[in-house]
């Protein structure tokens, strides 16, 4: 499984991500092929050798001539790659980037979709930057794509509506639409400008998820940014490689607090409420508070996306006053849940695998508990039967 992991030094933009992809091993001979088959004239890309800070990297620059900086809408953008000759990969994926942005533009502007004004996004570029984005992933194969946290930027810019805040309020629509982890400035910097664009935001939230993988990494390329800066290098680097199968994953949290007035009846509820809201796991463990009371401490990890909602169900649901919560490094083995046939029938198993290979399987409790009820045969002949099936068919020799 070939992933690449975006890592956003100096922020993201299409530009950047498409120098990444040239730096990386994709050559501008394949690149404008795979840009020919929109039918789209008016623009021009060059490429150059750079450097940012200490770090060397490509610089590449989508230049406008012959209509290409004429306004189109989303609605032109989604036609043309639609009408194209495009994998249906590519189009798909470049299609769901407009999506995502026009719905970021028309929840800014308060507008339907199909009347939101594109202004500076509504050139050629755009265009070049998402389907160049899309079609370079694909040409190095990757499988998968995942993004480091987003820098926030700071300072403000100036646009066609007049001078916004940094992120500018598109930028900042498609961060909360995905619930993207965002970070201060390189050196808590405050004269950075815009470090994420709304275009290289859109890119990657649409297609990228917000870990950290663990690769065998083959190659690294870097996307050079227009501006020097001081502070820091303004590059976007891509990794890639295989994938050995475990996840490095960052973006967990683990809650805790200390419960010594609940019973049993109600700190199992507490659980069953936290494991339905999406908790990864939750626990209980027995301590001692104050005066040697016998008491609970209750921990449950959840994503960083439902840190909120874990918290406010644990204030609402528990006696607690207060709550702990860290940041929980976390390494994950891909899964997967596979239905076989077996002697009792159809039978779902959880399967683990490791750098791609299948080393563990585990029948679902719940098919093997309906078999034995269903055919009043012994919980544990059934789940060893199944066991010994899943392994003999699942798992190499």
């Amino acid at each position: 499984m070939r992933s690449a992991f975006i890592q956003c030094v100096g922020g993201a933009s299409g530009d950047m991500i498409l120098g990444a992809l040239i730096d990386s091993g994709v050559s501008l001979d394949d690149l404008n092929g795979e840009l020919s088959k929109l039918k789209a004239d008016g623009y021009t890309l060059t490429e150059q050798k750079s450097q940012r800070g200490g770090l060397e990297g490509t610089h590449l620059k989508v230049e406008l001539s012959n209509g290409g900086n004429r306004k189109r809408n989303f609605s032109d953008f989604i036609a043309i790659v639609e009408a194209s000759n495009l994998s249906e990969k590519v189009v798909e994926r470049s299609c769901a980037v407009f999506r995502r942005m026009a719905e970021a533009e028309s929840a800014v502007h308060g507008t339907p979709i199909d009347e939101t004004h594109l202004h500076e996004l509504g050139t050629l570029d755009t265009l070049v930057d998402v389907v160049g984005s899309v079609a370079g992933l694909e040409i190095l194969g990757i499988h998968r794509l995942y993004c480091s946290p987003f820098p926030s930027g700071s300072g403000v810019v100036k646009t066609e509506h007049g001078v916004m805040p940094v992120p500018a309020p598109a930028t900042a629509a498609l961060f909360a639409m995905a619930r993207a982890p965002v970070v201060p400035p390189p050196g808590n910097a405050t004269d950075t400008g815009e470090m994420v664009t709304p275009t290289g935001a859109a890119i990657l939230t649409t297609l990228a998820t917000f870990q950290q993988p663990s690769l065998n990494v083959e190659r690294v390329g870097y996307g050079l940014g227009t501006r020097e800066s001081a502070h820091y290098p303004n590059a976007l680097v891509l990794w890639y490689g295989e994938e050995t199968g475990a996840l490095y994953n960052t973006d967990m949290r683990l809650i805790e607090t200390n419960l010594d007035d609940m019973t049993g009846e109600m700190l199992g509820y507490v659980q069953e409420r936290l494991f339905d809201l999406g908790a990864r796991d939750v626990w209980f463990t027995p301590i001692q508070m104050k005066k040697n009371r016998p008491a609970t401490m209750l921990s449950a990890i959840v994503h960083s996306d439902l840190e909120t909602k874990a918290i406010n169900m644990v204030m609402k649901e528990t006696s607690t006053l207060g709550v702990r919560v860290r940041q929980l490094e976390r390494y994950e083995a891909e899964r997967q849940v596979v239905k076989i046939e077996t002697a009792f029938g159809t039978v779902s198993v959880k399967v683990k695998r490791l750098e791609g290979a299948a080393v563990s399987v585990a029948p679902e409790y719940e098919d093997v508990k309906r078999i034995a009820i269903e055919q009043a045969l012994p919980l544990q002949e059934v789940h060893r039967a199944v066991q010994r099936e899943a392994e003999d068919q699942l798992l190499e020799s």
